[in-house]
């Protein structure tokens, strides 16, 4: 299998980002805390997005002002942290993907 490109992996970030928005539409807080299918989704959602970011040459990225730590970080606080994850933090997570 080869690597994708970076021009792949800003894809797999789009349509992560589709897909979390799909997720969660009408869905509020309450609900998204309560139901495991949906919180599962999104997180492994965002776990696509910080590792096709990871992969993204620095390059490319610093053309756009975005603080891309914050994808990355996020990916592995989800792998790292998964014991203590504070669902309604992911939540927030989902309300916030415009900018990205």
């Amino acid at each position: 299998m080869d690597k994708p490109t970076p021009r792949e992996m800003a894809e797999h970030v789009l349509q992560a980002i589709e897909l979390i928005k799909e997720f969660v539409d009408s869905v509020d807080e309450n609900t998204f805390l309560e139901d495991l299918k949906i919180q599962s989704a999104v997180q492994y959602q965002f776990l696509i997005i910080g590792e096709a970011i990871r992969h993204i040459d620095d390059r490319i990225l610093n053309k756009y002002d975005y603080p891309w730590h914050i994808p990355r970080s996020f990916r592995n606080f989800i792998i790292h942290v998964y014991h203590g994850i504070k669902k309604e933090r992911i939540y927030y997570a989902t309300q916030d993907l415009d900018s990205l």
